[in-house]
């Protein structure tokens, strides 16, 4: 029986190469302007049915008639399941004139890889498909099976994605989830709590006019301004609550994306779409949050345009796992015999595909040893980092 961490050290060129292969295949939601996940689950099930172990594969159309694909792979025949979860799909690049290296390769530097979605989440998809071959190659005798459920739309709130798989049972209420779906640079935290999500869709509407005779018409991007100027205002100064477990410790209320208005500078714009990202501490209710934007948009200073106020992407609070849970003391184990280092326990503001577990009443957490470098220009991850984390997911299942 060969070691399975030796044999994981020994797959560096391999996490490279398949590295280089998968950044250039393209896994962006087609409400991004993409066209989802179809060839990226193509190549990655071939590669894991290429170590002779079997791919279940479940698509779900979405608004659009897109196959959106999640693979499903288990090795061993224990009736319990650590299961890793990490998603294929990935944000755009953003603004290409601050990328130094183009986004949608792989490029190596040193030890570090540089592409968009390989920090957010192809690190540990690429991870967790090296920990199955880790634990088939080496023979190793596990005390629980090893699950790994390689899922799409986690961007874009899991419709399509860990919700389905959740629905389909896949997951026994006694299984083991962990989500390597975020960390820090030493792997010295699990999560087991997540606030509560709300992205807002703010519609102003005024009347569109020539620049030179604004008292014609109503300047929907002035009135817009104002609007959420006073949200902010309102937002930060009402849900002041603290807890000491999340990082930020407070609810988070963030202008986001602006859509265009005008192609013309001398028109005045008769219609505004900004978007409001609110990352809510579980003391709050989204309903609240939803009902205190919504109030502001009625009073009468805002009352020459039309304000619509839509819930555009809504994810509650789940109840936190238990720090004392099973799932996350094994976890715990694993991470230090792996990194020598005994972790400590923290909620956080993103959202990961754990929420969805919680909400079913299925303890779940999050870790992976990682740089904080998801969504940013010049993202990367570092190999070591890959190899390490397949480690930690084998060594859970290890029989002692």
């Amino acid at each position: 029986m060969t070691d399975t961490m030796a044999l994981i050290d020994s797959y560096a060129d391999q996490v490279v190469d398949t590295s280089k292969k998968m950044i250039p295949i393209k896994a962006i939601s087609p409400e991004s302007g993409g066209s989802g996940e179809s060839a990226r689950a193509d190549f990655l099930q071939s590669l894991i049915e290429s170590f002779g172990v079997a791919v279940k594969r479940y698509s779900y159309k979405d608004g659009s008639g897109t196959e959106r694909p999640n693979l499903v792979a288990v090795y061993g025949d224990s009736p319990r399941t650590v299961w890793v979860i990490a998603h294929m799909d990935t944000v755009s690049e953003g603004d290409r004139s601050l990328w130094e290296y183009e986004p949608f390769e792989a490029t190596v530097v040193g030890e570090r890889i540089y592409g968009r979605g390989i920090n957010d989440d192809g690190q540990d998809v690429i991870a967790g498909i090296y920990a199955l071959k880790a634990l088939k190659e080496s023979g190793a005798k596990l005390a629980y099976s090893y699950g790994l459920a390689i899922v799409a739309d986690e961007e874009l709130g899991s419709k399509y994605g860990i919700q389905k798989l959740i629905d389909e049972g896949i997951f026994k209420k006694d299984d083991l989830i962990i989500v390597p779906d975020g960390g820090t640079a030493l792997g010295d935290e699990i999560e087991v709590a997540e606030k509560g999500i709300l992205w807002l869709k703010i519609s102003v509407k005024g009347q569109q006019v020539h620049a030179s005779t604004p008292d014609k018409g109503v300047n929907a991007y002035r009135m817009a301004i104002k609007f959420l100027a006073e949200a902010d205002s309102v937002l930060h100064s009402k849900f002041t609550s603290s807890n000491k477990l999340f990082e930020p410790s407070a609810s988070t209320f963030e202008m986001t994306k602006h859509e265009k208005n005008t192609d013309s500078v001398n028109i005045i714009p008769g219609l505004e779409v900004s978007y409001l990202d609110c990352r809510v501490l579980p003391e709050y209710g989204l309903d609240e949050v939803i009902s205190t934007v919504s109030e502001i948009a009625k009073r009468p200073e805002f009352s020459a345009a039309s304000i619509s106020v839509e819930t555009f992407n809504r994810e509650d609070a789940a109840p936190p796992t238990p720090a004392d849970s099973e799932i996350a003391e094994l976890l715990k184990r694993s991470v230090g015999r792996v990194l020598d280092c005994s972790p400590k326990i923290v909620g956080v503001g993103g959202g990961t595909c754990a929420a969805y577990f919680r909400q079913k009443g299925m303890n779940a957490v999050v870790w992976s040893k990682k740089p904080d470098t998801e969504h940013r220009p010049n993202e990367y991850a570092l190999v070591s980092d890959m190899l390490a984390d397949a480690k930690v997911f084998a060594d859970m299942c290890l029989q002692r």
